[in-house]
């Protein structure tokens, strides 16, 4: 008995899941549905099987090949035109011998294929219909029969007044060559209305066979989900992959489930995929493959498809999220919503039940979808975020998304521009850097790479070489699943909004430089990049005063390629140092805060058991130190820059720039030396750009960015290392005097949820508060106190609004910070009531 699977079905009723995919591919429990037609095929001894294809077949016949991965022997019939049901087999006659099997390569069922066949034979009919009785027989083709079983009378797709039966017809046939006599060549033919009736009409044997077993055409999306959690519930037969966890419970391989997350059946979690802390999958909740899933997620009722992503807190209530899609923080997807492959939904947005978002859309953060996403294409806020543009790891940032971006950012430079490159030790940002590296060649550009590299380092060659531009990738020390790619302007600092706005209209227009192969981009490895980096440094900072003073120090290069020019800067400047990690590490490319505590506590040990004059843990990417005094106390970052502007000031710097989140104490003590100060934006690219003018001799923000223009306006933990000295070897007294003769500081923060919606009546009211003599409207909006003051702005790539404020005490700027979080919270809470 050989078997034909028609498989040409486009799934226009399945769309978006079907936008990029035939619907016979379409996976259920993890593996596609015309699979499953083959393992039932094969399990009742038919192993002939032709395939006829027309939508997409390519993805079909590569993935089922000649079918000996699963057991059968399997060929093609390519419709180059829809020729129907019947159409589509009488072009396969070639490849057929004799009786054969006709089904549906889109449907689930685990028919007892045997009975149906000895039912054929038994009856001597021309063909036999696997009919099945349903509650709502509508969407189907009815059949009447007889008390022996002879079919008697067809309606295809009746209304409620036309039904006749609830036996509907499955698609299923057993069929004798003969009915290919009535099937015309080379035009569309249908079975069920052309070629049945016509059987009947000329008195040929057609015979029912109605089967309890389970059946369903997954025609529509609310069908592929009932099929997903027909298989958990074992209303069907099927094979399902992977190891029994618990019962109900099925695991693929290398998976990864944090011990508090919780697993309740049934579920099905397929290869290569992980699970965060406190996220709680099931029940009836399908991953697929390589499926990452954020702490305290939620999943159930739903399918979550190959590639795709939940992030914390995110919530799959009974809906699908498409392959490659995301669902970022705090994100909803519900009741029978569905996603296209490779849909972005930002952070705290809102699917609502029902709706429908077509492949490669884009869903704002905070955004409520109550519509669906079909001809229109949302595009995202912004390609940049505060810190480059990110995302995880071959999910928000894939090799394709980087070539593109090197492809926009090196069409915005003269072709024949030189690009320095540089990244961290980890594995991702090797992987993405080396697509950079195509995608600026792509463009007629020639890329300088340094390959492992600090990058302020990367930053320094930018300038000492005159290049063009810069890119930097590293791992986001925020989070290590998170790749950021930094691009840099001609002095080294981050590009400017204007050009982050052209590279985004380039990237999403696809409007790139095509040159010829022969003005394509060179690759080049630039020597003495480290040399000419250290020279630069010394020549910035006061080595004989430094040298005088003969330290002692203890650096913690914390595993960072700063290791690599760290040891050489320390004997230029007359150190007497221990190192401490002084190797990179491609598994420790980022310090999380309890890594920078127990470094920090052990730095502090080694300090004060060598009596040095202090000590720095250098975090990887090489922007921030973070700094012990000679007594082995941490000092706060907000101290240091109180003491870089009292040292800057004193030895010239006419104007400093600093954000408008920072201490008032830092104008005070600027003023004391004769300096002046210039506000910035709290983001550090704002900070960059100020600290590019020549006026500017310093600049630095609270959370440990210190910037020395002389030599670089970019953040640098080596320089921020060598100026400490100087600033020591000036004072000449410990750190710990100068530290304790600085004013206390008291800033307290608050981050408060706010929709996106809601964010422009929060500045609106938050504006109100106060007289407008009172009001700072450099970033955000900043309300003078009487005796401190709030800052309020919202967060540009997050549903928030972050709150500073400051006091003369810390319970008074709690308190200050406490009344404008309560602001804030009041207009969200009466906007959503």
């Amino acid at each position: 008995m050989q078997a034909v699977i028609m498989a040409g079905g486009e799934g226009s009723r399945l769309r978006p899941l079907t936008g990029t995919l035939p619907k016979p591919m379409l996976p259920v429990a993890n593996r596609p549905l015309m699979e499953h037609i083959v393992s039932l095929l094969r399990k009742h001894g038919i192993t002939d099987v032709v395939a006829t294809v027309q939508f997409m077949s390519s993805l079909i016949r590569n993935y089922f090949g000649d079918g000996s991965d699963l057991g059968v022997s399997m060929s093609y019939s390519t419709e180059d035109e829809p020729l129907g049901t019947a159409g589509s087999v009488a072009a396969a006659q070639d490849l057929l011998d004799g009786t054969f099997l006709v089904i549906s390569g889109d449907a689930l069922t685990d028919l007892d294929l045997t009975a149906v066949i000895e039912r054929h034979r038994s009856t001597g009919a021309a063909a036999t219909l696997v009919l099945k009785r349903m509650k709502d027989p509508l969407e189907f083709g009815i059949v009447m029969t007889g008390d022996d079983g002879r079919i008697e009378r067809f309606l295809e797709k009746p209304t409620w007044g036309q039904v006749f039966t609830d036996t509907i017809n499955t698609g299923i046939y057993v069929l004798e060559p003969e009915v290919f006599d009535l099937i015309p060549p080379g035009r569309p033919f249908d079975f069920s209305s052309e070629v049945f009736p016509s059987m009947l009409d000329k008195g040929l044997k057609l015979y029912g066979y109605v089967t309890e077993n389970y059946w369903t055409d997954v025609g529509n999306t609310d069908a592929f989900l009932q099929a997903s959690r027909d298989v958990l519930a074992r209303r069907v037969e099927v094979e399902v992959e992977g190891f029994e966890l618990r019962p109900g419970v099925k695991v693929g391989q290398d998976v990864e489930i944090d011990p508090s997350a919780r697993i309740e059946g049934p579920a099905i979690i397929g290869d290569n995929v992980r699970v965060g802390p406190g996220s709680v999958i099931g029940p009836y909740a399908v991953l697929g493959y390589n499926v990452l899933v954020g702490n305290d997620a939620r999943i159930s009722q739903g399918v979550v498809m190959d590639r795709a992503h939940v992030g914390p807190m995110g919530q799959v209530r009974g809906g699908v999220l498409g392959r490659g899609s995301s669902l970022d923080k705090g994100a909803v997807l519900e009741e029978g919503a569905v996603t296209g492959d490779e849909v972005i939904v930002g952070a705290g947005a809102l699917i609502k039940p029902r709706v429908k978002i077509y492949p490669s859309r884009t869903v704002d953060a905070g955004a409520i979808v109550t519509q669906s996403i079909v001809h229109e294409r949302r595009g995202t806020r912004t390609l940049f975020g505060a810190r480059g543009v990110s995302g995880i790891v071959n999910i928000g940032v894939t090799p394709q998304v980087a070539v593109r971006l090197a492809m926009a950012y090196g069409t915005t430079l003269d072709r024949g521009s030189v690009v320095v490159t540089g990244r961290d030790a980890s594995r991702a940002a090797r992987a993405m850097k080396r697509a950079i590296i195509a995608g600026l060649n792509s463009t007629g550009v020639t890329v300088h790479d340094l390959e492992l590299m600090p990058l302020p380092l990367t930053r320094f060659t930018v300038r000492s070489e005159q290049a063009a531009g810069g890119v930097s990738v590293r791992t986001s020390p925020r989070d290590p699943d998170v790749v950021e790619i930094r691009l840099f302007d001609a002095d080294g600092a981050d590009v400017t909004e204007s050009v982050q706005r052209k590279v985004e209209r380039i990237f999403f227009r696809e409007d790139y430089r095509r040159p010829g192969p022969r003005a394509l981009g060179e690759l080049e490895f630039p020597p003495h990049a480290l040399e000419q980096y250290t020279s630069g440094l010394l020549g910035a900072v006061d080595v004989r005063a430094i040298r005088a003073l003969t330290p002692r120090t203890v650096v913690d290069y914390a595993y960072g390629p700063t290791s690599l020019v760290g040891p050489a800067l320390m004997g230029r400047l007359g150190c007497e140092t221990l190192g401490l990690h002084g190797f990179t590490d491609e598994h420790r490319p980022v310090l999380v805060a309890e890594d920078v505590e127990k470094m920090l506590g052990a730095l502090a040990d080694h300090v004060t058991n060598s009596g040095s004059h202090l000590g720095v843990l250098l975090e990887p990417g090489g922007e921030v130190a973070h700094v012990v005094d000679d007594r082995g106390r941490t000092v706060p970052q907000q101290e240091l820059l109180l003491a870089f502007i009292a040292h800057e000031a004193a030895a010239g710097a006419s104007t400093i720039a600093i954000p408008v989140s920072c201490s008032s104490h830092c104008k005070a003590i600027a003023q004391r030396y004769g300096a002046k100060v210039q506000q910035t934006p709290t983001a550090l690219p704002a900070l960059m750009s100020r600290a590019s003018h020549p006026d500017i001799g310093f600049a630095g923000d609270p959370d440990g960015a210190l910037l020395f223009p002389r030599f670089m306006p970019a953040p640098d933990a080596l320089m921020t290392f060598a100026k400490l000295l100087e600033l020591v070897a000036a004072a000449g007294r410990p750190l710990s005097e100068i530290i304790e003769d600085l004013p206390m500081v008291h800033v307290a923060t608050r981050d408060v949820p706010t929709p996106w919606h809601q964010k422009g009546a929060v500045m609106r009211n938050v504006a109100l508060s106060a007289p407008s003599e009172r009001l700072t409207l450099v970033d955000g909006v900043k309300v003078a106190e009487d005796d401190g003051w709030a800052l309020v702005i919202p967060l540009p790539d997050e549903p928030l609004c972050r709150v500073w404020a400051e006091g003369p005490t810390e319970a008074r700027a709690e308190e200050i910070a406490d009344r404008f979080a309560a602001i804030v919270y009041e207009v969200t809470h009466r906007e959503a009531t």
